[in-house]
């Protein structure tokens, strides 16, 4: 059985063909082996007996020839390149979607979050700079490295329709939105674990049965949006865990990454902060005081948090303009005074009855009643209306009514949820309420009741006929403030009515303007039209709060708070429609309160509290932390908590007032501060770093020129038929082959069906629109080519293949390798793979693999009956490479480790600095502890159970304690793993009688080198910087930095005399790809008179006639400008 030993065998004892490693024979006929997976890698030992070994087949590997097909072994090294797109491209996440990032969305994804070596993040930038944009990119990028297959986003109820839209519009992913409705339709199922991309709300995932199911299913990605919601506070020793935090410690439980998007995640309370901290890192805060220090020294490896006023441009500019707000006070009319004090007495006094009868509907049913009084009487109006019919209807049907009654006021009313659910549902409840429950039990007060209703219709009616409403005459003052109609500027108006919205709508039209509505009962698609109506046609839009949400006005930057909302947050949210990138303009916001009322008092005196603030600070900071403002003021309480207070007590109001008073301004200044957590938010964007990033992406990106070109030749060589349409750059597929469509359920899981057709697809993200598909890595269509490619290529690969050098530089060997780090769990921590290009003569040199565009295929028919020789020293084995091609390989591997760990370093100290001394000083604290029970427990007392509790915790901190300092050393351990060939090419000159135009890419050593002289000289003299890359083939011959920063990669070409010039496959498509930044310097006359001219972007200006293996080019002078410059003679 020795002969076993280092063979590849496969049988039915594993999942997968095997390499034995090592085989002994036991006793009685029994085998020991050792076995390593050739796909997984990982190692297995196994006992098996004479008859299972005889169940072993041998993997015939073929040996090295030299003679596999050449194309498809090219199409399958370019399949291996496009599903390690990631190395070549540093930003692909964003080459590949439908987005055009800020710097400072960059630096967040690609500096931050994706340099953590197990990413569990809280991004908590201001309100506006894209948190779901940058979301999307750390989902792709992970999926791009197939870290991730299962994703679950949680946001607020609200929010889901426009986390779904977004992702599949800017990022191509495909969501599932699991609510009840699905739950109940897929009973007996735990349909988290059917649906690999799941969106689901907050306040539905919390629920107890489905928090059940969420503890036994697995993520690899959790993203919570809004997390600050996932609240938990201390009190003392005790700590307080909402529903929603009990959410988050089953899903941080349940997912190696993590990241929480918030805009407001510290309010002022550094032990909340620590708590939100603790569901991506359990037990790397232990104390608030380790917080402390960290908001101190700024040490934040898994926090980020950037101020608006901080963002800038790509050119250095501010991204977002300033914020003015005007509170606009005002009295009612004595009409309107008198329904509002009537109105108020009738809330008051059914308030105070259901808080007796202890019925929350009902009183929850008044607030809603006052919360329309104060948008508008037409809103008011409505409602008293419609309650009066409920309530009249019930009288006939008294029995049936009563159980009506029952059901709906026996549902538990969860206002956080309510309050976070989309409008149109926020709405049906909230009519339910106020509609229906009474706190009548008898036809008696029932009708009672109903003769309040019908004397407060009444004034309400005549308040209407009287045309007088004060509030709308405010608004007129705005429009003549801000001279609308004079200078036409759209304006967006807000209420939290639909019958207000619809009101105003009349009104303003009757005044002659163009008007948009928008609510809550709109579909997505409608909401769509109404924002592009809004944009194109109308000159103002009246919106109710579903304006507030998902999507984008800032063409208007004049805004009217019609009414104020109860809850604060909602102000944000309103303001943050206008107030976003885009926004040219000082954004102007007016809040209509009308100052005689209960609540128009409270919110004068919180309003002009803001104002001080906003003018001590010299910024508008406070408007993006209203809410935590206002809960500081209000001593924790929230708004509605105190319009409620002042309302059902109106004795309180004054004091009230004088406590919000009383709160010093400085004070309340260190609060926002705090709240905005300026001592940790990064001032600087570091633009620098954005850039260098932004240009090795432009240099290296396979989109989308070289995905392009890949697509045709792979479905030319699968016989998939490919037709260009009308539009440039636009492609037909009328009929996709069924092998190409017949993909497995983790491929559907990850990329998605392949249709049967493809109408219109590109592979530019600029002519992508909603009839024409971008085709980009992550494409269902582009990876069942990449895997048919990669699975027609193996064996090919494996018998090495041969190519021709059109410019006969190269007669040699090409190696492809693919090499790997792992840390001390042999988990990868990265990946790089290499072409090196071994010469018959000289030493190996590392190259672009990109370097394979410039090789063509060796016809099979050139090869009939010849030897290919072998690379230098492997004897036809090229599975492990000679020392002098490997040497280069460990030398880069070598340099990328000591990256990778001075990475993983940086965030293993922050730990060490803070989290090892803290769980220590708990230790020392506990055990003190242990010891004082210990001594009450020798002076007789008994103190079995809390000794017992104390016993555990110390346990328990000692287990945290040693598993960190063991992580800490996996972590940081890295070595160089395998390296492993994935394929040895023979590369040959191209003979001069194959091709009648091959002098025309024949390239003299002699003359190339005075080309390249002279290009660099030219250079210099311009007082740019040159370097010459030619011998990495490139693409280009020379990486020229100007002192701007821009960069000139420039193409030599050298001509003994004059004539054509040629560029290979790879030059012209790197030409493609660099546009402007790409110049073609000719060298005439090299050896008499070196005569040099350039051309800028010649694939744009030039029109090559193509041949098998080259771009010839006769006619460059046209477009070609002579370089002259002073003193070159």
């Amino acid at each position: 059985m020795e002969q076993l030993r280092g063979q590849i065998v496969r049988g039915p004892f594993w999942q997968e063909p095997v390499r034995v490693l090592e085989v002994e024979e036991k006793f009685d006929g029994w085998f020991w082996l050792k076995v390593e997976g050739v796909n997984s890698r990982m190692v297995f030992s196994s006992y098996l007996g004479r008859e299972e070994l005889e169940q072993l087949e041998k993997v015939a590997i073929p040996s090295w020839s030299g003679k596999g097909d050449a194309e498809k072994a090219f199409l399958a090294l370019e399949a291996q390149r496009i599903r390690l797109a990631y190395l070549f491209d540093p930003i692909l996440a964003v080459t590949v979607s439908q987005i055009d990032p800020l710097p400072h969305q960059i630096e967040a994804v690609y500096y931050y979050i994706l340099r953590n070596p197990r990413i569990r993040f809280l991004l908590a930038d201001d309100p506006g700079a894209g948190k779901t944009i940058m979301a999307g990119l750390v989902l792709k990028e992970l999926k791009y490295r197939g870290l991730i297959n299962r994703i679950l986003v949680v946001v607020p109820g609200h929010l889901r329709y426009q986390w779904h839209r977004e992702m599949k519009e800017k990022f191509g992913e495909d969501f599932t939105i699991i609510d009840r409705q699905v739950i109940n339709s897929l009973q007996g199922r735990n349909v988290w674990q059917d649906f690999p991309q799941v969106i689901t709300s907050m306040d539905f995932a919390k629920q107890e049965d489905i928090l059940a199911s969420l503890k036994e299913t697995a993520w690899d990605l959790v993203i919570v949006d809004e997390a600050h919601k996932m609240a938990a506070y201390k009190y003392g020793r005790k700590i307080e865990r909402t529903e929603r935090y009990r959410l988050g410690e089953v899903l941080s439980s349940q997912t190696h990454f993590m990241l929480l998007l918030t805009a407001t995640p510290h309010k002022g309370d550094p032990e909340n902060f620590r708590l939100l901290l603790e569901l991506l890192e359990p037990g790397m805060f232990p104390t608030s005081e380790t917080v402390n220090e960290l908001l101190r020294n700024k040490d934040h490896p898994i926090f980020l948090r950037r101020l608006k006023e901080h963002l800038k441009n790509y050119d250095g500019s501010p991204l977002f303009p300033k914020r003015i707000p005007y509170t606009i006070c005002y009295r009612l009319s004595e009409a309107e005074k008198h329904l509002y004090n009537q109105v108020t007495e009738y809330v008051r006094k059914h308030y105070r009855k259901a808080v007796e009868k202890k019925r929350q509907g009902v009183g929850f049913a008044m607030l809603i009643l006052q919360r329309r009084m104060a948008s508008s009487v037409r809103a008011l109006y409505a409602t008293l209306r419609n309650r009066y019919e409920r309530l009249n209807e019930a009288l006939g049907k008294w029995e049936e009514f009563i159980k009506r009654q029952r059901e709906i006021s026996t549902k538990e009313i969860d206002e956080e949820e309510l309050e976070d659910a989309d409008e149109k549902t926020r709405w049906e409840e909230e009519n339910e309420l106020v509609e229906y429950l009474t706190n009548a039990e008898t036809l008696e007060e029932l009708h009672e009741e109903l003769r309040e209703l019908e004397r407060l219709i009444k004034l309400a009616e005549l308040t209407i006929k009287s045309g007088q409403e004060t509030k709308l005459s405010e608004l007129q003052k705005v429009f003549e403030l801000e001279q609308v109609k004079e200078k036409g500027v759209k304006l967006l108006i807000f209420t939290e009515s639909r019958e207000t919205m619809e009101y105003l709508a009349e009104k303003l039209r009757e005044w002659g303007f163009s008007v948009t509505t928008l609510h809550g009962n709109m579909s997505a698609e409608d909401r769509v039209r109404a924002e592009h109506e809004f944009r194109e046609k109308t000159q103002i839009m009246v919106s109710t709060e579903a304006g507030g949400e998902g999507i984008n006005l800032q063409f208007c930057w004049l805004v009217v708070n019609y009414d104020i909302p109860w809850n604060p947050n909602r102000l944000d949210q309103r303001i943050g429609r206008v107030h976003r990138y885009g926004q040219r303009h000082d954004v102007h916001i007016y809040n209509l309160v009308a100052e005689d009322t209960i609540e128009g008092r409270i919110l004068r005196t919180l309003q002009e509290k803001l104002r001080r603030i906003q003018e001590a600070l010299g910024s508008d900071r406070v408007f993006d932390v209203v809410g935590e403002t206002f809960d500081y003021l209000l001593q924790g309480r929230s708004l509605k908590d105190l319009f409620v207070e002042a309302i059902s007590n109106p004795t309180t109001l004054d004091d009230i007032i004088a406590k919000i008073e009383r709160v010093p301004d400085e004070e309340l200044i260190n609060m926002v501060r705090e709240a905005t957590l300026e001592m940790l938010a990064n001032r600087h964007v570091n633009l620098s770093w954005v850039m260098g990033e932004s240009e090795k992406a432009k240099e290296n990106r396979l989109i989308p020129e070289y995905i392009e070109r890949f697509f045709l030749r792979a479905c030319e060589s699968l016989k998939v038929t490919v037709k260009p349409k009308r539009e440039k750059g636009v492609f037909q597929v009328e009929s996709v082959p069924a092998r190409l469509r017949n993909v497995s359920t983790d491929f559907k899981n990850r990329y998605g069906e392949v249709k049967m057709a493809y109408r219109s697809l590109t592979f530019r993200k600029e002519l992508a629109k909603d009839t024409v598909e971008f085709v980009a890595p992550g494409h269902p269509l582009l990876e069942a080519i990449v895997d048919a490619v990669m699975a027609e290529g193996k064996e090919e690969l494996q018998k090495g293949a041969c190519f021709y050098d059109p410019t006969r530089r190269w007669d040699g060997w090409l190696w492809i390798v693919e090499g790997e780090i792992v840390d001390g769990k042999r988990s990868v921590a990265g990946k790089r793979l290499f072409a090196v290009y071994q010469p018959k003569e000289g030493q190996p040199l590392l190259v672009n693999p990109s370097v394979l565009w410039d090789l063509h295929s060796v016809p099979p028919e050139d090869l009939e009956g010849k030897f290919v020789e072998p690379p230098f020293g492997t004897l036809q084995d090229t599975s492990h490479c000679p020392p002098d091609v490997l040497r280069p390989i460990l030398h880069e591997l070598e340099a990328y480790k000591a990256e990778l760990k001075s990475e993983r370093e940086r965030f293993a100290s922050v730990r060490k600095r803070y989290t090892i001394p803290a769980l220590k000083s708990l230790i020392n604290e506990q055990a003190a502890k242990i010891a004082a029970l210990r001594f009450r427990e020798s002076a007789g007392e008994k103190v079995d159970l809390p000794l017992q509790s104390e016993m555990r915790r110390l346990e328990e901190l000692k287990r945290r304690l040693q598993e960190l300092e063991e992580s800490l050393v996996t972590e940081t351990t890295l070595t160089i793993g395998e390296v492993k060939t994935i394929a040895v090419l023979r590369v040959i000159p191209l003979p001069e009688e194959k091709f009648g135009e091959a002098d025309e890419m024949s390239e003299d050593p002699t003359l190339e080198a005075i080309g390249l002289q002279v290009a660099m000289e030219f250079e210099r003299r311009e007082g740019r910087s040159p370097t010459d890359v030619s011998l990495q083939r490139l693409g280009y011959d020379i990486k020229s930095r100007a002192p701007d920063g821009s960069v000139r990669y420039i193409e030599v070409k050298t001509r003994a005399h004059t004539g054509s010039v040629a560029l290979t496959e790879h030059e012209w498509l790197k030409a493609k790809q660099l546009g402007d930044s790409y110049w073609l310097y000719v060298v005439e006359n090299a050896v008499t008179n070196p005569t040099l001219w350039i051309i800028q972007n010649p694939a744009e200006k030039l029109e090559p006639k193509a041949t098998i293996v080259q771009y010839i080019v006769s006619d460059w002078k046209f477009v070609a400008q002579p370089a002259v410059y002073k003193g070159w003679e």
